[in-house]
This record gives structure tokens, C-alpha cells and sequence, in this order.
């Protein structure tokens, strides 16, 4: 009976940590396009550096769903 409860408080553990980092990761993704197109439609002439900009905080953004990606799974495997 224990050992179900843990398995189960860590598996709610583990989809919280992949929500809450998705989310964060998708509404900062979604803020830096919206930025990233408003400066690329007011300076056209800069638009290689904004691009690039732009890849590089997307990249940054990105690792932090990577992160919760990764302390999911290990949650997940050293429990079940």
C-alpha cells in the first residue's frame, strides 16, 4: 500500500515538473516570436541580426523544458 502511494506522488511529481516547465517554456518562446517579428517588421534592414537574436533566446528558452524533460525521467526511473 506504501509503496503504490510513492509511486503514485511521484508520478503526479513528475507530470507537475514537465506542466510547469512546458508552460514557462511555450509563453517565453511565444513572447520572443512576437518580439522578434514586431522588430523585424519596424527594422527589415537589421533582420539577420534580430534572426539570430532571436534563435539564440529561443535556444536558451528551450533548455529549461529540456531540464524539467530530464528530472521527469529521472523521477520516473528511479522509483518504477
Amino acid at each position: 500500500m506504501e509503496q503504490s502511494f510513492v509511486k503514485a506522488i511521484v508520478a503526479l511529481s513528475a507530470a507537475f515538473v514537465m506542466g510547469f516547465g512546458s508552460i514557462g517554456a511555450a509563453i517565453g518562446q511565444g513572447l520572443i516570436g512576437m518580439k522578434g517579428c514586431e522588430n523585424i517588421g519596424k527594422y527589415a534592414e537589421n533582420k539577420a541580426d534580430i534572426r539570430l537574436a532571436m534563435l539564440l533566446a529561443l535556444v536558451l528558452v528551450e533548455t529549461c523544458a529540456i531540464y524539467c524533460l530530464i528530472i521527469a525521467i529521472i523521477l520516473i526511473l528511479k522509483t518504477f
